[in-house]
């Protein structure tokens, strides 16, 4: 007997009940106009230009050199050679990616920088250097200071090693999230107006970081340089930062600056060093100097500076005030060679010795309280 299937009975009952399948399909004639492609070209895909022999090609004094506006990056790392650059940049308007690779120099290379900007028609300006590691150059890590660049980028840059400074900038720069690391001079060397933030010198053969008028330095580390840790000269301003076992200060700061909220600790002279019209606020200060008097927590050798509301503890001095007509208030120092020194005609809170307060314990919901004085300016040595 046949063998029927549900398949079978839909057919027949579409021929019994009348119906019609009508099979769609597109047009026949195509739309007006040419047929073009809807795939991306190789520019579309990659607008950048790659750093290399034909497309940005050498000198006698660099490997590679580009010398037009645009976007370049890095496709496989680059080694150094004998008096030459890694890459100089003679345009404006140029990003540099790096692309996460190293540019690492030779020695006995001579005094040649990883990347540099070279000015050949008026001030160059706008160029960005990010995402790698320069290591081993006889001179800068990355220099876009000697012939200075005005508006300038350094990002998420590792600068290890290099015989000048790791990354010096011109004007207006900014430099961000960057670790500069065993340089032979500076970590960073920035110009007037730039903004440091999030970065690292560890172990620089002279200052950490070194800035000069109304500059910006906001969460840096620094450690261990053979010079000061921050050297800020005029207007300027360094908050949250932290700056220790530096062989000179922590943070110097020239006229008109702020040193805010940070920590200056084990460095061989002063924590936080100021010099005249300043505000020195928030910061914690200890172990400075060496033990034999030439260290300060907090030194300000001129006149009009706030001094507020900073802790010194256990340095040679705690707070240091050289010149007169400064104010002191809300401070703390406990366990400094001495606590205090501060030359006449200056105005302070009064200094309440707490040194054995004689408190009882405390438990429970209320206690008296021990601080010995309420006015709100006092300062303090616990």
């Amino acid at each position: 007997m046949p063998r029927f299937t549900y398949a079978h009975l839909s057919l027949a009952a579409l021929c019994l009940t009348g119906a019609a399948i009508i099979l769609a399909a597109g047009p026949l004639n195509p739309p007006a106009g040419s047929v073009t492609s809807n795939y991306k070209t190789l520019t579309e895909v990659e607008p950048r230009v790659a750093v290399n022999a034909a497309n940005t090609p050498g000198t006698a004094t660099s490997l590679f050199r580009i010398t037009q506006p645009g976007s370049y990056y890095l496709t496989a790392n680059i080694t150094g050679a004998l008096g030459k650059h890694g890459i100089e940049i003679t345009a404006s308007n140029v990003t540099l990616d790096l692309n996460g690779f190293a540019l690492s120099g030779v020695n006995g290379m001579g005094a040649f920088d990883g990347v540099t900007c070279v000015e050949e028609a008026g001030t160059t300006t706008n160029i960005a250097v990010i995402n790698g590691t320069l290591t081993n150059w006889g001179d800068e890590g990355i220099d876009l200071g000697s012939s200075p660049v005005t508006n300038g980028r350094v990002e998420r840059v590792m600068v290890i090693n290099n015989d000048g400074n790791g990354i010096r900038v011109g004007y207006a720069c900014t430099v961000r999230d960057c670790s500069l690391s065993q340089n032979g001079v500076s970590g960073l060397l920035a110009l007037d107006s730039c903004i440091v933030s999030s970065c690292t010198a560890y172990l620089n053969g002279a200052t950490g970081f070194s800035v000069t008028d109304e500059c910006t330095l906001t969460s840096c580390t620094t450690y261990g340089n053979v010079g000061s840790g921050i050297v800020a000269e005029g207007r300027c301003i360094v908050w949250a930062c932290v700056s220790t076992f530096n062989s000179a200060h922590g943070i110097d700061v020239g006229f008109g600056s702020s040193v805010i909220d940070c920590i200056a600790s084990s460095n061989t002279t002063n924590g936080v060093q100021c010099f005249s019209k300043s505000s020195i606020r928030g910061n914690t200060c200890c172990n400075n100097g060496s033990g034999s008097g030439i260290g300060a927590g907090i030194d300000a050798s001129g006149a009009d500076n706030r001094i507020e509301g900073n802790n010194a503890a256990e340095n040679d001095f705690g707070v240091y005030i050289h010149a007169a007509g400064n104010v002191i208030t809300r401070n703390t120092c406990s366990s400094n060679n001495t606590n205090w020194i501060i030359v006449a005609n200056n105005i302070f809170g009064p200094i309440i010795d707490r040194t054995s307060p004689g408190s009882p314990i405390v438990a429970g919901n209320s206690a008296a309280g021990t601080m010995g004085s309420a006015d709100p300016s006092a300062n303090f040595t616990y």
